[in-house]
This record gives C-alpha cells, structure tokens and sequence, in this order.
C-alpha cells in the first residue's frame, strides 16, 4: 500500500504544480486507475487514499510541491513532439530582402491579439536579416488619438521589437493624393456623388452608377473640388472601378477617399479629403517595398481590394501571409469596447487591470519573453485559436518563477500570541529558494505579553482548530491552545515537521493594498521587507501569487497577476 500511497503522492504533485498549486482527485485517480487496472475492484479505496494525499499537497506552498517532487520522482510522461517553430517563409528568394511591416491604427490601445501580427513580422524580418517597419495608418481623423503612438511604441519596445523605419500615413497625403489623380486620369477611378443607398442598390446588382462613366476631365473637374473644400462630408467619395459582376458585392467598386472635416491630432485641419484604409495601404505597401504581409484571414475581402488597385497601377502585389482569429474568453479584445469603457469611467484606464490591453498586462507583472514565446508558438496557424487566462498563468510563470523574489504576505490578517518559544529575534530567510545568489531577507520578531507575536491570514486562522500543530513557516511549530479574538499557541519545536505549513509576519509589517483582476482591493500585511521594492518589481507573496509593485507612497500598492 506504502508505494500505492507514493505514486498517487507523485501524480498529485505533478498535478498540482500543472495546476497553480491545486492538484484534481478526480485527475489524480484516473491515472492511477489506468496505470494500476488491477485496482478498479477497490476503486473506493483507492478514491479514500487519493483524497487524502491530494488534500495533504494542496495544502503545501508551491516550493514545497516541488522539493517533494524531486524527493519522489516526476511521473514518466510520453516524451512531447518537438516543437517545430514557425514555418519558413514562402517565395524569400523572389525578393533581394524581405522587409515586413505593423502597421497600427492609433484608434486604442494594442491588445494581445493585435501583437501577434506585430511580434510574427519582426520575427521573421529579424530571421531573413530584413528590415521591419512600423507604420501609423491614421487616415481616419474621426479615430485618431494622439496619446496611443507613444502607447504603441512604448507597447512594441517592452515586448522587445525594435524597428527600421516609422511612419504615419498622416505625412503622406500628397503621395495618395498623386496617386488618386493618376487613377481618375487614367479612366481606373472615379468620383461618385450618388447617395450610397442609390449606389448600393446599384452595386448589388452589378450595374454601374452614372458617375461611373462620366469623362476623365469631368471627373477631375470633381476631384478638383473635393481638395478645394467645395463638397461637404458624405457628398462625393473616390471609388476604384472594379468587375461589376465580381461575385461578393464587397469588392465592387470600393471607397478609396472621403471627405471630413474634423481636424486630424498630428495635422490639424491641412486636410479635408482622406483617403480609406484600402487605398493607403496598397500605397504604401508598394512604396514601402513590403514583401510579406502577416495578417489576419478576415482581411480576405480587403486584401481582393487591394489587388485590383496592385493591378491597376502595374505593381506586384506582396507575398500574403495569412492566420486564424485570436480569442481570449472571458476578456473583451476590441479597441470599441476598450475606449467605450475608458471614456465612460467603468474602465480605470488602458491599464485596467481587467482588460487584455498589453497595458494591463504589463500592469499585471506579465513578463514580454512570456507573451512573446505564447505568440510564437501559436504561429501561423489558419485555425482559429481560443487562448484561455490559464495558459498565459502557465507561459508567465515559467518565466516569471526563475526572477520573482519570495515574501510572506497575510490579507486579512489575525493575530497569534505564541508561548512558550525561545527568546529569538528575528529570522533570515532566502529571497528565492532556488536561487541563493539572490541573497536573504531579514523578518524582525515582536514580542507581546512574553510571547512571540505574529499575525497570520485570516482565512488560515478561520481554519484552525484547538489542540491542532502548524509550522509557522521556515520557522517553528506551534499548536493552537485558544481560539478568542486573539488566537495563543504553545511553542512545539524548531525541527522540519511534517504538518501544515502557514505564512506569517510580525514586527515591522507593512499594510499593502492588493489590487485583484476584477479591480477590487484586498487589504494585508507583508514582511518588512516589500517597504524597499521599487515600483514594477515582480515579486511572489508565498502561497498567494506573483504580484507587481504599482506603487510605494503613500501605501504600498500591488497589483495580483496569477498564483
């Protein structure tokens, strides 16, 4: 039975530590019951032995789970398929570089999803020796804020991409302009002053609206008083012809330039007559010499569009790199919602530590290599993806765990009288248990009423009951002799036990705030120590979670990441 006990202890722990520290009885007993069949004739009393040792290890914190593993011995796995990394690009060898782009609309803040196209074109352009450029398109005066091209470049650098070149497609109207001419001259567009139901129910059908066919000079003569200001919002656009008969009617002579009249934030008011996404783009693509273009398949519609204008100006159009949608449950990814929430103040800003911005992430304590590596791995994928909060914890903490320095912090704290103990002063205990370059920490004792005095979680305490023995932590063991308002405990030894193990502080403790992922507070006690952190330390507060120091004056403010 002893070694029936020590399998399941291994399971358990494997589990746990896969888990945030929470091992599954239910897990646990279905790979017992597969490697030991013969058992399924005792199959409650297994389940007994199973919950026992699943609830022994639950209550151990994580660098505990794993001296116990390495005591045991890890479970044998089936070794995992070696990762294979992302896929050459195709048609390399058609161009003398290959230079990618990110090219971000200043309309919101980036989110998880958005950098996946950014850190799979750096990556590549970094790979082939090429050239990565960063490119504002901000042809939309109605959306663009000027506060988010430092965000986005502050968002890129943290993630750790640098690049080559910068634009904004604000400083290169002209170029569009020049081209929009060209296209009108050439009889390839032309300026419709229909009303877009008119011009829909046109387009539906596949016939031409009457602006369609109107001479080249007339439709400069339009062109002409667009730039001069003489049409009004919405009473003239600039369309690219296109097949009339093209089988989805979204591609059929598509919006190319607009009016309006709202001031842009870097331009002013230079400008009345702005050209739309599928035109700038195809503009600056080919003058920027893109050679690969990694996006999104639902820009399928838009990348039709911008091949017929590639074939209308005789340019090659770039190799297109496609991947699936990105979702992340549970975690709202449009910049709509994300600056809806802002401006009505039930967001408490593109930080909020209940977005999925790559703000709030950095608020969080999440590390770049973390983000960076999940993003990676994903790859190219055409699949959409569903990216839970889980496997980010799981991608995070590997990085994460081999930095963060260990602390003791108790919310909700009661207080323990211990007596009996010896006269000690304080503890020195190692900032990360795996790292012992790191260094100590010094946890200072108190003394009341000629007793050690402590204060422990209130929901450890709750939990407690008379007569019972715990470890206060790295420290000594102690059984509870009252349960009052005050908690008093007699001194039991010094030496390792084998019983629950309980974080604590005494002297010297400092109040900290800890902001939660649903943005509500929970107020504690941590060691001495945490009053030195600077703001941006990610540190664990044993058995409770990785947590990033947002600010130290006037109180010490954190913000919770995952256990």
């Amino acid at each position: 039975m002893e070694d029936i006990r020590r399998e399941a202890l291994r399971w358990a722990l494997t589990n746990a530590l896969e888990h945030e520290g929470r091992a599954s009885a239910k897990a646990v007993l279905g790979k017992l019951v597969a490697k030991l069949p013969g058992w399924r004739s005792k199959i409650n009393e297994l389940s007994a032995l199973v919950e026992q040792v699943v609830a022994e290890v639950n209550e151990l914190p994580r660098e505990e789970q794993l001296f116990r593993l390495r005591k045991v011995g890890s479970v044998e796995r089936p070794k995992p398929e070696e990762r294979r990394g992302l896929p050459e690009l195709s048609d390399v060898e058609k161009y003398p570089m290959v230079i990618t782009r990110f090219a971000p609309n200043p309309n919101g803040p980036l989110h998880i999803g958005h950098v996946r196209a950014a850190l799979l074109s750096h990556e590549y352009a970094r790979r082939y020796k090429g050239k990565f450029i960063l490119r504002f398109e901000d042809t939309n005066p109605e959306n663009a804020l000027l506060e988010m091209y430092e965000l986005i470049r502050r968002d890129l650098r943290w993630l750790g991409m640098s690049w080559d070149e910068e634009y904004a497609q604000s400083d290169r109207i002209e170029l569009y302009y020049n081209c929009a001419e060209q296209l009108l001259r050439e009889g390839k567009a032309y300026v419709c002053t229909c009303p877009i139901e008119t011009f829909r129910g046109l387009r539906d059908w596949g016939k031409p609206c009457p602006c369609r066919e109107l001479s080249s000079e007339e439709q400069l003569h339009r062109w002409r008083r667009m730039l001069a200001g003489e049409t009004t919002k919405g009473e003239a656009v600039v369309r690219i012809k296109t097949d009339l008969n093209h089988p989805n009617p979204a591609v059929r002579d598509w919006p190319a330039l607009r009016v309006t009249t709202k001031p842009h934030p870097r331009v002013g008011e230079r400008y009345s007559v702005w050209p739309l996404y599928n035109f700038s783009v195809t503009i600056d693509d080919h003058e920027m010499g893109i050679t690969h273009v990694i996006r999104g398949k639902e820009h399928e519609v838009n990348e039709q569009r911008q091949r017929t204008l590639f074939e209308h100006l005789g340019w090659q159009y770039p190799t297109a790199v496609q991947y699936g949608r990105l979702n992340m449950a549970g975690v709202a990814l449009s910049k709509t919602q994300t600056m809806r929430g802002v401006r009505s103040g039930e967001l408490t800003g593109y930080d909020d530590v209940r977005l999925g911005t790559i703000a709030a992430l950095r608020r969080r304590g999440f590390v770049p290599e973390a983000i960076k590596q999940l993003i990676l791995d994903i790859g190219l994928t055409l699949v959409d993806a569903s990216l839970s909060w889980e496997t980010l914890y799981a991608y995070n903490r590997k990085f994460a765990d081999e930095r963060a320095n260990r602390y003791f912090f108790v919310p909700d704290p009661a207080k323990i009288l211990v007596r009996g103990a010896p006269d000690l002063k304080q503890a020195r205990l190692r900032l990360h248990p795996g790292h012992p370059e790191h260094g100590e920490r010094i946890l200072p004792l108190a003394r009341e009423d000629d007793a050690l005095m402590f204060y422990l979680a209130g929901e450890d305490a709750g939990a407690l009951q008379e007569g019972q023995t715990f470890r206060l932590k790295d420290l000594m063991n102690v059984t509870l002799s009252s349960k009052g308002r005050v908690l008093e405990a007699e001194f039991q030894g010094l030496e390792l036990a084998d019983v629950r193990k309980i974080q604590w502080v005494s002297a010297g403790a400092v109040e900290v705030e800890v902001i939660r992922p649903d943005n509500s507070r929970k107020l504690g006690l941590a060691e001495p120590a945490v009053a030195g952190l600077k703001v941006d330390t990610i540190v664990q507060f044993e058995r409770y979670g990785f947590v990033r120091v947002d600010t130290a004056r006037p109180k010490l403010t954190v913000v919770y990441g995952h256990r």
